[in-house]
């Protein structure tokens, strides 16, 4: 084997060839490990439970925002912490009918903390800012109303916002989200007068009334955009209830634990 490394390293390949190496070490390596168990008298358990895995760590930190309750996102008040949040639309708006008072949220983010933090009051308030932020954009622009919203949010120790939001935006898709490349622009915020050439974000196209980007040029038109977001909601699936969230959520986990 150490004879066979040697030679590896040593040979001038593209990378065309170092990828089917790769390859090709790791169908041996799956091989002998189903050989292992093959000879092994004792099976291998279905699933393997590692609290430590980055992957479960962001199932369990997205299930315990969804535990929280929804507030109005007009109601928010400061409070400490960083961490992950979700949007949901109540309102009459025929755009988002499909979601409209569902448990499918619109946007859903993280709040980083600042370099270094370890206690909450560390954190400082960065998860109410950001909802904040929202909150205020929201209630400039037309087409939408800041009542028909309500969020939940969760602080969580610096670290495993990241992994919690990669989740979200995995399974609920949410429509304002940049991931999913359809109505993004909610988060932005603002060009300075030497870029003011960037193009209108589809969420300031749809819901104008942010002052900074009405100088923009649309990148996209208003019915263009309008045809994704309902073949988006044709195709994705709404959850209806939290009971189909919380299926959903142990699947993930089964499926986040098997052993291979």
């Amino acid at each position: 084997m150490s004879e066979f490394a040697k030679v590896i390293r040593s040979a001038d390949m593209n990378d065309y060839l170092k990828k089917k190496i790769l390859d090709a070490i790791g169908e041996m390596k799956f091989g002998l490990e189903q050989l292992e168990r093959d000879v092994d008298a004792i099976r291998m358990p279905n699933s393997f439970f590692d609290p430590s895995e980055p992957r479960l760590i962001g199932h369990f930190v997205a299930l315990a925002l969804i535990s929280q309750e929804r507030v109005r996102l007009s109601a928010i008040e400061p409070t400490y912490g960083s961490g992950v949040y979700a949007i949901y639309y109540t309102g009459n708006e025929e755009i988002y009918a499909s979601i409209s008072a569902t448990e499918t949220p619109i946007y859903v983010g993280k709040a980083d903390p600042p370099v270094g933090a370890k206690s909450i009051v560390e954190q400082e308030t960065r998860l109410y800012r950001r909802l904040n932020e929202h909150r205020k954009s929201i209630d400039k622009v037309s087409g939408i109303d800041v009542a028909d919203f309500e969020c939940r949010a969760l602080a969580v120790q610096s670290g495993y916002q990241t992994a919690a939001e990669s989740y979200l935006i995995d399974l609920f898709r949410p429509i304002w989200n940049n991931e999913t490349r359809i109505l993004f622009g909610l988060g932005k915020h603002g060009d300075a007068a030497t870029t003011r050439a960037n193009n209108k974000s589809p969420w300031d196209t749809i819901h104008p009334g942010r002052t900074w980007a009405m100088g923009n040029r649309e990148a996209r038109g208003t019915e263009d955009i309008l045809l994704e977001v309902a073949r988006h909601f044709r195709l994705t699936k709404v959850f209806q209830s939290s009971e189909d969230v919380f299926s959903a959520f142990a699947e993930g986990i089964r499926m986040a634990d098997r052993l291979k």
